[in-house]
């Protein structure tokens, strides 16, 4: 189970995973806290009044078409999207990120007792950048990791279920960028990836990263559903513009850090699922089990 704050955010970030566990045969489950009603349009072709309209049932139609592209499926917690405020603007009454965590959880709760995930990957404390929805996700996913698990905690929402491993994402971080820059130019290319690296600071904390997943044959699958998100997507950012060839020989993998685990682990990783695979004679390493689900 992935838990992002926006459509969009599950195709920038380890989509490229996510489909390669569906492909699998892994039962894969995105949950989105807010329906995007208050982001931007990004794509200069669809910034259009009728569009900005509409803008929050555009997003869903989006969702829908890149979950099927990644092979997952995909559920609405249902809250509205917080926006980005100018520095000291408050956010609006009905935002996302005004809920106490508490309440945000409740639906994440049930979800997660009715979808029994083995593993939970969010974002970490960051938000992976300062968007109060991000950083508000990443609250509740902590929260429901430890409250799914206490049959004290919400009763009335089924069950208890232990998620055996949450992670947080490790996506895009200055060192990413860096790589796909000093390779493109190392092979005599131009590189797109200047005007993103001038945008990042400095100072960037760099990820912890204990997993990598291998995933480099689903690039092509994380371009196609980012590409699905029109509005949130300007075809001409330099992400796109880099060699899909480059990227799969320096930067293979997505990464994560594992924040916690309810069984043994040793680390380094190379799979979500290290530690909860089967143990079958003639079984291949690095598949889920048909049924499993990452999910669970």
């Amino acid at each position: 189970m992935a838990v992002h704050a926006h459509p969009d955010d599950e195709s920038s970030k380890g989509a490229a995973t996510l489909a390669r566990y569906a492909t699998e045969g892994a039962d894969v489950l995105v949950v989105t806290c807010t329906g995007g009603e208050r982001g931007d349009v990004l794509n200069p072709a669809l910034d259009r009044p009728e569009v900005r309209a509409e803008l929050g049932r555009v997003r869903r139609e989006e969702m829908a078409h890149a979950a099927a592209i990644l092979g997952v499926r995909q559920r609405f917690l249902g809250f509205v999207d917080s926006g980005l405020p100018a520095d000291g603007a408050d956010l609006p009454a009905d935002a996302f990120a005004r809920l106490t965590v508490a309440e945000a959880a409740a639906p994440l709760i049930a979800t997660v007792r009715e979808f029994r995930p083995q593993v939970l990957v969010t974002y970490d404390p960051s938000g992976g950048y300062p968007h109060p929805d991000h950083v508000m996700a990443h609250l509740v996913a902590r929260y429901a990791f430890d409250a799914a698990a206490d049959p004290s905690a919400q009763p009335e929402a089924g069950p208890a279920w232990a998620v055996s491993k949450l992670y947080y994402l490790a996506s895009f971080s200055r060192a990413w960028f860096q790589a796909l820059h000093d390779a493109t130019r190392a092979a005599g290319l131009p590189s797109a990836m200047d005007e993103v690296l001038r945008e990042l600071p400095e100072d960037l904390p760099e990820p912890r990263v204990t997993t990598r997943v291998a995933c480099a044959d689903h690039f092509a699958t994380r371009d196609r559903a980012l590409r699905a998100h029109a509005t949130q997507v300007d075809p001409d950012h330099p992400f796109f513009a880099h060699s899909r060839e480059i990227e799969r020989r320096v930067r293979p993998t997505e990464d994560y850090e594992l924040a916690e685990a309810r069984i043994r682990v040793s680390l380094p990783e190379d799979d979500l699922f290290a530690g909860l695979r089967p143990a079958r004679a003639g079984r291949t390493t690095g598949r889920p089990p048909a049924g499993s689900r990452a999910g669970r």
